[in-house]
C-alpha cells in the first residue's frame, strides 16, 4: 500500500494458536485507521476501521468482557 505509516499498538495472543495484531495507519492523504490483523494459522483477514467504529467496537468489548467475568465468577 502506498507510502502508510504504520506503528504497531498490541500483538495479543488468542486462543486456539491465534494472532492479533493492531496497527496505527496513516495514509499518505492524512486518513488514520486503526489497522486489525488476525493471523489463524497461514490465514490473514485484515481489517481497517475508523475511529468512530473503533469507539464502537471496544464499547462492545468492554460491556461483553464485563458481563461475561460476572457470569463466570458471580459477581
Amino acid at each position: 500500500m502506498a507510502d502508510e505509516k504504520i506503528q504497531e499498538i498490541a500483538k495479543l495472543e488468542a486462543p486456539f494458536g491465534r494472532e492479533i495484531i493492531c496497527q496505527d495507519v496513516v495514509h499518505e492523504s492524512g486518513l488514520r485507521m486503526m489497522r486489525v490483523r488476525i493471523r489463524e494459522g497461514s490465514r490473514f483477514t485484515i481489517l481497517d476501521i475508523d475511529t468512530p467504529i473503533a469507539a464502537e467496537w471496544g464499547q462492545i468489548m468492554e460491556k461483553w468482557s464485563t458481563q461475561a467475568k460476572s457470569r463466570i465468577t458471580g459477581k
